[in-house]
């Protein structure tokens, strides 16, 4: 297998921005959908199942497509990687679920700051450790402070939105009680989801140098994340029955497909950029995005106030701050 090329910083940044872009149209998807259907694990269950379908279809398709499929099970069985990194699709189930189950909860504010918060600090973590096809990169002064500076503008930017957070807390999502007490169980699973978010790019990065294509990578991602999904949704079946129907809108349903792009992605710029930078450029993608989307489709009481464009503006810079290519030892911890 002829290793593909690494693409230089300039040319890995702008599609890690693009995978980005996906995440808030889906989380608002999927967010919407849990409501619907009052239970998170299905509408998990319903973003996995459409994500897998097309996939398969996109794999059976396209020739590359083919190509990595024919390549799964003979790196799994010559051990070319760990083999329990077929198993990281369940981190991206357990961030779909997280979506589906405590937006709702927490409101979008307090969801993005959890995921950005674990996703940055474990993209140190996993740079520093060498999972990621990347190889190791050094905790510098200069990252943690463009880490920091990003976890920081982040909160800045969605600060307008903690009202609308607070509201849903005290309007009964959160559990009898309300207030910040009542936040903190469910505000951990997407500090958690987003902690495993690095962890899952490191995975899929390095299956896909032994697949040859990032096709069979997000394939394999939906097959974990489904098989998890389904297993849990039976257990929840079982203990509670049903919940409402499925609805009959279209747009519920693409929320799958969209965890495509931003998995497959994903999966092939950790090689150039390193898990860190990847997952950074995801973030400047997922504000640009919930900007968008609050400006051009907002959910209601949603108000664009200069914080929200401030903070997006800021957390570029840092982000930008972290991914320069500083002279060797500024700030080196």
């Amino acid at each position: 297998m002829t290793p593909s090329p690494r693409l230089p910083l300039l040319a890995g940044l702008p599609p890690a921005v693009g995978a980005g872009l996906a995440i808030p149209v889906q989380g608002r998807i999927n967010g919407a959908l849990g409501t619907r259907l009052n239970d998170g694990i299905a509408a998990a269950v319903v973003s996995f199942s459409t994500g897998l379908a097309l996939m398969i279809l996109i794999s059976l398709v396209l020739p590359r497509g083919r190509a990595g499929l024919a390549r799964i099970l003979p790196a799994v069985r010559s051990r070319a990687f760990p083999p329990v990194y077929v198993l990281a699709g369940g981190i991206g189930a357990l961030f779909v679920f997280a979506q589906s189950f405590t937006v709702g909860i927490l409101g979008v504010a307090l969801f993005t700051v959890a995921t950005v918060t674990g996703q940055t600090v474990s993209g140190l973590l996993v740079d520093r450790l060498g999972i990621g096809p990347a190889g190791r990169k050094p905790v510098t002064g200069i990252r943690v402070i463009g880490c920091l500076l990003t976890i920081a503008a982040v909160a800045w930017a969605v600060s307008p939105r903690f009202a609308g957070s607070a509201a849903v807390a005290s309007d009964g999502g959160a559990g009898p009680g309300g207030g910040a007490a009542s936040l903190l169980v469910p505000l951990l699973l997407p500090v958690a989801a987003g902690f495993l978010m690095s962890f899952q790019q490191a995975m899929n990065g390095t299956a896909t140098v032994h697949y040859g294509t990032p096709i069979a990578a997000t394939l394999v991602n939906f097959v974990a994340g489904s098989a998890v999904l389904w297993i849990a949704y039976a257990i929840k079946v079982s203990v509670a029955g049903w919940g409402n129907p499925l609805p009959g809108e279209w747009w519920y349903y693409v929320g799958g497909p969209m965890g495509c792009v931003f998995i497959g992605l994903g999966a092939l710029l950790v090689r150039s950029l390193g898990v860190l930078v990847t997952g950074l450029g995801m973030i400047a993608g997922q504000l640009l995005g919930s900007l968008a989307l609050d400006v051009v489709l907002p959910a209601p009481g949603t108000v664009v106030a200069p914080a929200t464009v401030l903070g997006t503006i800021l957390t570029l810079a840092a982000i930008i701050l972290a991914t320069l290519p500083w002279p060797r030892g500024a700030l080196r911890r």
